[in-house]
């Protein structure tokens, strides 16, 4: 019976033929062969990249589907904001895909979009302003028209603005009453670290700004940094030849709704690291309110100065930060989770008290910032910074072979699992893009990320230790140690606060 031929015969459901009793470890019979789809040369998998003659720079991705994501992503961002009022970006992030010279409302760009199955999105960063539509590719010359008229023509109208003033004012009441600080937290960490200077800057409007923000401020900003050599157009899923055609066609020599004047208000500051500490007194009581409310908590960010994404280190620096990992004590852990890293074997397992311990890595094209984030008890608060400040000493020690192959291939298997998403490939090609005018395929970071030693974890951890500490604290602050305590206990050999601290406190 496990020999392969046509010995036997059974019927089977649905018709009156006979089907062979074939081994499954044989070809059934009559089956014409198989052909698998190959993997093909590498030219198929790479970026490719047009600049046009006004300076707008075209990059394409291919990808398999009937779908395409297109985009606009513009260097302009809250860290350009020095010589304008704070939380222009806030204010454009929020005024995206409203009405244009050709589309007089929002509804009518959504039912544009909606014919081709589309939707839209904006994101604004410190460093970077996107615009972008996933729609069906056959539809990607109504896209790319809608994404000029949308960064180009916006009419920005007097209603429009003022929905928007509402908008922010709503959006910064939840943010300070939010039970996850962490958007708060990354503001207040990035102005400690760099004090009223680039990606210091609020990316968030303050609300005395909402009302000084009107039509005229808004052009005077986009005059000076929505021009085409701060931009590309970037596509994931569509021919290049198409996208660069269309950008010709809506993209090139068109004039803004501003005018063609020449700019004269760039700001092109390199970022200056401060360091330092920001501090909010906050009674954290009532952020959660139900049956079992979140207890009060004290939070903590400590961060020093990395690397640029642009710098070699980068990928040590990357590296790391999946070695420390970290994360709440309300997660399960398990296969993904991060349960071997350092913040979950050394600071949550080991104090019950701890609510939450993780890591984060910011890097801009300038400079970059490797903060922990905890959280605790307000009478734990001092404990706290001791633990926190004793795993940055930590990371200049001995690295273990297994924990580091663990946080590369854990690096690996994030990057690959990302790129799987036809958003996050787009976003990946327009940033690269526009830093460095080209891209650097999953294979290459990986080949990268391999190649890292503990020698080269333990020489970018020696240079960061040498940095001021950038500190941001809020919540119950009275056991909260000084400044130049943390800064003491960083630059000890245990990361132990100082003895007359600890006695007089």
């Amino acid at each position: 019976s496990h020999r392969c031929g046509l010995a036997g015969g059974r019927q089977y459901s649905g018709g009156g033929g006979t089907y062979p009793a074939v081994s499954l470890t044989c070809p059934l019979p009559g089956v014409p062969q198989a052909v698998f789809a190959a993997a093909g040369g590498r030219e198929q998998f790479e970026t490719r990249m047009t600049v046009l003659e006004n300076g707008l720079r075209v990059a394409s991705q291919k990808k398999f589907g009937q779908f395409c994501t297109v985009g606009l992503l513009i260097n302009s961002g809250s860290r350009h904001e020095a010589k304008y009022l704070s939380g222009i970006a806030h204010f454009l992030e929020k005024l995206a895909f409203s009405s244009t010279a050709k589309f007089g409302s929002k509804d009518e760009i959504l039912l544009t979009l909606e014919k081709h199955g589309g939707i839209c999105d904006c994101q604004a960063s410190r460093d970077t302003i996107m615009y972008a539509v996933s729609a069906d590719a056959r539809g990607l010359d109504t896209v790319v028209n809608l994404l000029a008229e949308v960064a180009l023509q916006p009419r920005l109208s007097d209603e429009e603005i003022e929905m928007t003033r509402m908008a922010i004012r709503f959006e910064l009441e939840d943010l300070n009453m939010r039970p996850d600080p962490e958007p708060l937290l990354t503001e207040m960490i990035h102005a400690a670290a760099y004090r009223d200077n680039t990606v210091g800057l609020n990316r968030f409007c303050p609300v005395e700004n909402t009302d000084k923000i009107n039509r005229e401020v808004l052009y005077s900003y986009l005059r000076n940094y929505y021009t085409p050599d701060r931009m590309v157009l970037a596509g994931v899923g569509i021919e290049h030849e198409q996208l660069v055609e269309c950008a010709k066609k809506y993209l090139l020599g068109v004039e803004p709704v501003w005018g063609s004047r020449k700019t004269k208000d760039v700001d092109r500051s390199v970022a200056q690291y401060t360091g330092g500490i920001v501090k909010v007194e906050k009674d954290m009581s009532d952020v959660s309110l139900g049956p079992t409310p979140i207890p009060e908590l004290t939070h903590i960010m400590i961060g020093l100065e990395s690397c640029s994404f642009l710098e070699e280190d980068f990928i040590p620096f990357a590296v790391l930060n999946m070695m420390m990992g970290g994360g709440g004590s309300f997660s399960a852990g398990g296969p993904g989770k991060g349960m071997f890293t350092r913040l979950y074997l050394n600071v949550l397992n080991r104090h019950h008290w701890m609510y939450n311990a993780t890591s984060y890595h910011h890097s801009y094209e300038d400079t970059g910032l490797l903060c922990i984030h905890a959280s605790a008890d307000p009478k734990q608060v001092r404990e706290m910074v001791e633990i926190i400040t004793r795993e940055f000493i930590l990371m200049a020690g001995a690295v273990g072979e297994v924990e580091l192959e663990r946080a590369k291939t854990q690096l690996k298997s994030m990057l690959m699992m990302n790129l799987e998403s036809r958003p996050v490939i787009f976003e990946d090609v327009g940033r690269q893009v526009l830093a460095t005018n080209t891209r650097k395929l999953p294979d290459e970071l990986c080949a990268l990320i391999s190649q890292v030693k503990s020698a080269d974890i333990k020489r970018v951890v020696t240079k960061m230790l040498h940095k001021k500490p950038a500190v941001a604290a809020l919540g119950d602050l009275t056991d909260l140690p000084t400044y130049e305590h943390i800064q003491a206990a960083l630059s000890s050999k245990d990361g132990r606060l100082p003895r007359m601290y600890r006695l007089f406190r």
